[in-house]
C-alpha cells in the first residue's frame, strides 16, 4: 500500500522490522536499510536499471532476504516544491512496484540528498571514480535517515 503521510507509513510498521530507502535515479538506484531499531541508514547498494522488471525483481529479493518492514522512495520535487517529470515517474514506479510487494512505501522529499552525499564523499577524500559508484546508495541513505528521523520525532511528541 502506498503512503502519502508519513504518519500513515509509520501506523502500518511492525516492531523490530529495518526499511529501506531508494532513490530512483534514470540509470540507476541507490539502495539504503535501516537497523531494526530505525536508528540509523546504511547504504547498501547500487542496483544498474535494466528493465522495471529486472530492477523490480532484484530490489523484491533484497526486500524479502532483510526482512523489510516498508520502503521508502525519494520524491525529487523541483526547488519550489512543485512536482515534474521525474515525480510522476518515482509515482508510477511506487504504482507498479506495489503490485509485486505488498508492503507500506511512501515517499520522502529528497531535495538535495545527492548535494549532501556528495558533499559527504568529498569529505571523506573519495576519488571521482569511487564518487560515482557510492553517491546512489548513499543519497539513499540520506533520504531513508530523513524518514527514520522524522519517525523518531513521532515517536517521542
Amino acid at each position: 500500500m502506498i503512503h502519502e503521510q508519513i504518519e500513515e507509513f509509520a501506523a502500518t510498521l511492525p516492531p523490530m522490522r529495518a526499511l529501506a530507502g531508494l532513490d530512483l535515479g534514470t540509470k540507476t538506484i541507490g539502495v539504503a536499510l535501516s537497523d531494526r531499531l530505525l536508528t540509523v541508514a546504511t547504504p547498501l547498494e547500487t542496483v544498474k536499471r535494466k528493465k522495471f522488471t529486472q530492477d523490480a525483481a532484484r530490489l523484491v529479493e533484497i526486500l524479502r532476504q532483510r526482512e523489510i518492514a516498508g520502503v521508502v522512495l525519494g520524491l525529487p520535487r523541483n526547488m519550489d516544491g512543485s512536482e515534474g517529470p521525474r515525480c510522476q515517474s518515482t509515482r508510477a514506479f511506487a504504482r507498479n512496484f506495489s503490485q509485486l510487494w505488498d508492503g507500506p512505501i511512501t515517499f520522502w522529499d529528497e531535495r538535495l540528498s545527492t548535494v549532501a552525499a556528495e558533499r559527504a564523499l568529498l569529505e571523506a577524500d573519495t576519488s571521482r571514480r569511487k564518487r560515482a559508484e557510492l553517491i546512489d546508495h548513499v543519497a539513499a541513505s540520506y533520504i531513508l535517515q530523513g524518514v527514520l528521523d522524522r519517525l523518531r520525532n513521532l515517536r517521542s511528541a
